[in-house]
Parts: structure tokens; C-alpha cells; sequence
């Protein structure tokens, strides 16, 4: 077992984690959980069900420290150990005991009280990797799991941020691009985008780009795609963003599985701070998958009556499925449109039942002219109010920020003052 502790005394949060307290996919690991208690229990089974716990394999059993020493003793260990302790027992002892039936590179999570009596610098001699006080909520489990692969391993776990329209020709890609650039820009993250309309993919034409390789050559290979393969796939819009085009071509048909681009996305996040998905207007396994594994949603919709059943179909949906998530976020474009009826922004909010993270206004010249020379909002007007959205909607989504310029010394004026009297 590896001696690293994680010491986790914070309150426990009943709300569901904010843009800025990013928990990272659990890998392909087996855990199994000794409870003591059906309540704690029934937490662990819930962080099981999470999107982040898709690709682990969870067991939960009952007996504690007890039943985990009976049971390793003629079964090997998993990759991580979850146990409850009791006010009965001998936390230390049962680690000892544990210790001599568990496989190396096993990592142990003990569930506490605040009446154990044990000292931290005694948990970790005997290998525990994270303490958490009980009651536990969902969220604690997730983080503990998640913080064991992510911040022990020499990993990048990247943030994947996706963004679909709620009916066609809305304008979501532009806003996936033009939020991607604003990411790599002005928040400085490396970023990938990953056109997924395959036929009608439009990345390579906003960023006026057109690379010899595309996403299909990872997609259709027999292997599955490492970081090599990614890095040579990806064409350089700028020194922070990269993309990953779609072929545009109609030579074949676009049929995937659920997992298709599972393996894809699992290898850039191990080398990509943030990754932004522009994800087609269909419902198919692979995008709704896409977007429930994603890490924030951007639903882009128009005010008129179909894209207003349509987000609210799709947020609910997605609310369903992630209940541990932030709600998807949504943004309203286009609006303004001279001589088109249009639903009030303020009715389409309250059907919603939430604000948009954006209200971009009709500009046909400025978009217009921004997609005819292949190049983004701030391109062609930095000083827009358009393009400061952008950035606003960056700075959300990645949980950084705004930007600020360096402040001077506090001291500074009392060093001048008395250089001013030597």
C-alpha cells in the first residue's frame, strides 16, 4: 500500500460541485467497499452510478474491516479499498491485519468518525491513502477515488467542455469555437477542439485550416489511438489551441457505436488541459454519451418555440442523468434577428426555469464576415461586446477568473515616501 495521506476535514457540501472544484473520471480500477452502515452504503452504491464512475467496477459489501481481512484472505485485492470503521473497533490493529493479506499498489480509503482516537501520522505508517470523516455524502466519494489517480499520478486529467445546439444551423459550433479560442487565449489553457460532425463539420473552415488527417483516421483504425497518433492528428490553430477536424465528406457513412469515441477522448484528456467537443444536432447513443460524460454542457439555442422544447427536453434529460453534475448551462444566439418573431428572452427563461450563461445578439455582418475569412469573433473586433462574452462564457466554464492586471506592491508608496526623504 502507498504512504501518501490526503487529509479531508471540509464540510461537507449538499450541493452539487461548483465550475472551479473539477473531479476528474475515476480510470478503468476495481474498488470494493466494507460498510458498516446501510446508510454509508447506500452512498458508495449512488457514487457508483455517477458518469465519473463509468469506467470503474464497484462492489459494495458489509462487515467492515472484519469482512474485508476475511475476504482477502483467499482473494487478491482490488486497485482501491474502501472501508468503514466502527466506535467498536481497533482502527489500527484492523489496518495492520489488513496490511498483511493486501497485494502491494492496493489503495485504502477509511471512513471514519470524529470520535476515532487514531493519529494521522499512525493511518498513513499503515498505508492509508485518504481519511474522510463520516456521515459521507456522494460527492466525498467521488473526490477521494478521483484525487487517489489524479493528483497522485503524473497525469493530466483535461477538462472536456461540450457544446451542442438545440436545433440545427443555431450557431453552436461557432460558439464552441469561438469559446475554445477565448479559452486558449485569454484564460492560457492548451486546448483541443474536436469537430464531430464528421460530413458537415465546420472547425476547419472558422479556423481556416485544412489538415491532410482528421478525426477518421483515429476512429476507423483497427488499434486503439495513443497520445502519438493524437499529436500527429491535430492541426496548430494557435501555440495553446489545437484541432481535431472532421473530414467534411460524404465518401462514407458516419455510423458509431455508444464507445466509439471513448478511446479518443480518454487519450487527449491524459495530455490536454481542456478539450471542447462540438458535438452535431442528432440523438444517437454517442452523443448523448458525449455529453453526459462531459464535464460542462453548453446547450446553444435560438428564442423560438421549437428551440425552446428542445433545450428543455435535452437539460432535463441531462439533469437526470447527472445528478451529481452542475445543471447543464445554455446560452441564447442569434437574438434580435431583424423582421423575425421571436419568443422574449424573459419567457424563455421562465419556462427554462434558469438563466442563460449568455445572450449573444444578431450581428449578420460580424458573423458573417468572421466565417467567410476563417477567422473568430475577436479577430475581426476585439472590443466587441461579442467577443467579451466569449471570454466571459471561457472564464465560466473553465472556473477561471476574470483576468486582471498586476497589481503594484502595497508597500510600494511607503518605499517611495521614504526614498523621496533619503
Amino acid at each position: 500500500m502507498i504512504n501518501s495521506v490526503r487529509q479531508d476535514h471540509e464540510q461537507h457540501a449538499d450541493d452539487v460541485p461548483s465550475t472551479d472544484d473539477y473531479i476528474a473520471p475515476v480510470p478503468r480500477i476495481s474498488v470494493q467497499a466494507f460498510c458498516e452502515s446501510d446508510e454509508t452504503a447506500a452512498v458508495v452504491l449512488a457514487a457508483g452510478a455517477d458518469r465519473r464512475f463509468s469506467k470503474a467496477h464497484l462492489t459494495v459489501k458489509r462487515g467492515g474491516a472484519a469482512a474485508a481481512i476475511e475476504a482477502y484472505h483467499s482473494m487478491p485485492t482490488p486497485n482501491v479499498i474502501i472501508l468503514e470503521t466502527s466506535d467498536r473497533s481497533d482502527v489500527l490493529a484492523d489496518l495492520d491485519e489488513l496490511a498483511s493479506v493486501c497485494d502491494p499498489g492496493t489503495r485504502v480509503v477509511v471512513i471514519g468518525s470524529e470520535r476515532d482516537v487514531a493519529p494521522y501520522r499512525e493511518l498513513v505508517r499503515r498505508g492509508v491513502n485518504d481519511y474522510v470523516v463520516g456521515p459521507i455524502e456522494t460527492m466525498d466519494v467521488l473526490r477521494s477515488i478521483s484525487s487517489l489517480f489524479s493528483a497522485s499520478e503524473t497525469v493530466t486529467t483535461g477538462r472536456v467542455i461540450a457544446v451542442v445546439g438545440a436545433k440545427g444551423g443555431v450557431g453552436a459550433s461557432t460558439v464552441a469555437h469561438n469559446v475554445a479560442w477565448a479559452i486558449a487565449r485569454d484564460m492560457a489553457m492548451d486546448s483541443v477542439v474536436i469537430d464531430l460532425d464528421l460530413a458537415f463539420g465546420t472547425a476547419g473552415l472558422d479556423y481556416n485550416q485544412d489538415p491532410m488527417q482528421n478525426i477518421a483516421n483515429a476512429i476507423f483504425q483497427p488499434d486503439r489511438p495513443d497520445t502519438a497518433l493524437m499529436e500527429r492528428l491535430l492541426a496548430k490553430c494557435t501555440d495553446r489551441l489545437s484541432l481535431l477536424a472532421a473530414p467534411a465528406t460524404l465518401d462514407r457513412v458516419y455510423d458509431f457505436g455508444a464507445e466509439a469515441f471513448d478511446a479518443i477522448f480518454d487519450t487527449l484528456r491524459m495530455s490536454t488541459p481542456c478539450i471542447v467537443l462540438d458535438i452535431p444536432h442528432q440523438w444517437s447513443g454517442w452523443t448523448r454519451r458525449a455529453l453526459i460524460g462531459a464535464d460542462e454542457i453548453v446547450i446553444v439555442a435560438e428564442p423560438d418555440l421549437a428551440n425552446l422544447r428542445n433545450a428543455k427536453n435535452i437539460l432535463n434529460v441531462l439533469r437526470a442523468a447527472r445528478p451529481n453534475d452542475r445543471p447543464p448551462l445554455y446560452c441564447l444566439n442569434q437574438v434580435g434577428m431583424p423582421k423575425r418573431p421571436e419568443i422574449e428572452v424573459k419567457e424563455f427563461i421562465k419556462t427554462i426555469e434558469s438563466k442563460p450563461i449568455a445572450i449573444i445578439p444578431c450581428d449578420s455582418r460580424l458573423f458573417g464576415e468572421a466565417a467567410n475569412n476563417g477567422q473568430m469573433i475577436a479577430e475581426v473586433s476585439a472590443s466587441h461586446a461579442t467577443s467579451k462574452m466569449f471570454v466571459q462564457m471561457a472564464q465560466r466554464l473553465t472556473g477561471r477568473g476574470e483576468t486582471r492586471k498586476p497589481r503594484g506592491s502595497l508597500l510600494g508608496p511607503l518605499m517611495n515616501k521614504l526614498r523621496a526623504r533619503a
